[in-house]
């Protein structure tokens, strides 16, 4: 007789600016969510607001039962069969053992992953996956990064470090500087933080753009969207900018991995015109292979059902090879 598996977990995904905690079934059915707010100005800062947010949402429960587990998402480095927490960025680098932390503080088992990771790990189980054994998950948010499952297999790499698309160059000719030391990097074109910086670096250019540009706070992606829809001539060269990159980007990675299918994550990826923008630097030669290209994710909350994914790890509910039973 097969074994049942019945309740849910806590599920974290830790974000630059937010914690967006949830419940979710061992089905992959978020039932609740309830956001807090982060700083990963450190690990141990981080941490500590991560267990902050789930004493907070524990004593707002109405569930009757203890979670089957806890599960998390992280930026950065995981070594998720120890539980620990790598870094989140070079220089920020201070091994974290999450899941003995969480596990002694709430006493439930706990499990932790990247935060792309989890995304791409639930398309797999509950999304895109269904249908594909060769996918790439594509997470355009704050920064960039990619999952990618080839041959039905999450891709780790040596160091946990696999992913990092952020840092693929693709423009030779950049003077824009990356994080990572290296010029014309993807992340800092295309990604959130990247259409903010570069509306401020070409803002001087074009005296006659609306944008409004106020001191201390980042210029969403949704209003420069708008701008360059309305015509406003910065918006639109940022976000052709942006769309070339991302589209050599997409390329570049097929040619790596010869996925059929590229899925769309993250905040940015949200914007019709932007992915309509990426589909229109696309050579037809280089995706031709690929059955469905820029497909947005199927789920709402694909990180969160991947740090609840990461939860039932811990407790054996899934494994290699294993099956999700629930009520």
């Amino acid at each position: 007789m097969e074994k049942q598996f019945l309740g849910s977990v806590i599920a974290v995904d830790l974000g630059g600016t937010s914690i967006l905690l949830g419940e979710v079934t061992v089905e992959g059915e978020v039932i609740r969510t309830k956001s807090y707010p982060s700083d990963t100005t450190s690990q141990a800062i981080a941490l500590q607001h991560i267990i902050d947010a789930i004493a907070d949402f524990k004593k707002t429960s109405t569930s009757r039962s203890e979670p089957l587990a806890i599960g998390i998402g992280v930026v950065g480095r995981v070594d998720g069969t120890r539980g620990v927490w790598l870094e989140i960025e070079p220089g920020k680098s201070e091994e974290t053992d999450v899941k003995s932390i969480i596990e002694s503080t709430f006493g439930v088992r706990c499990g932790i992953d990247n935060d792309v990771a989890c995304a791409t790990k639930a398309e797999q189980r509950f999304g895109w996956g269904e249908q594909s054994d060769n996918f790439i998950y594509l997470n355009i948010g704050t920064g960039i990064a990619a999952g990618f499952i080839v041959d039905g297999h999450y891709v780790n790499g040596a160091s946990l470090n696999s992913g990092e698309v952020g840092h693929v160059v693709v423009d030779l000719h950049s003077d824009v500087v990356c994080g990572c030391g290296r010029k014309g990097c993807v992340e800092r074109i295309a990604s959130g933080l990247g259409f903010h910086e570069r509306v401020l670096a070409l803002r001087s250019q074009y005296p006659n753009s609306a944008l409004v540009i106020r001191d201390g706070e980042r210029v969403a992606t949704q209003t420069i969207f708008a701008g360059a829809e309305s015509g406003d001539e910065l918006c639109v060269r940022v976000c052709e900018d942006a769309a070339s990159a991302t589209a050599a980007l997409v390329m570049n990675l097929v040619r790596v991995s010869d996925p059929d299918t590229i899925v769309l994550g993250g905040g940015v990826t949200k914007s019709d015109y932007f992915v309509g923008g990426v589909n229109s630097y696309l050579n037809p030669k280089t995706m031709r292979f690929v059955a469905r290209s820029l497909v947005k994710t199927k789920l709402p909350e694909p990180g969160l059902v991947g740090a609840a994914l990461a939860g039932m790890q811990a407790i054996g509910i899934i494994g290699e090879g294993a099956t999700i039973y629930g009520c």
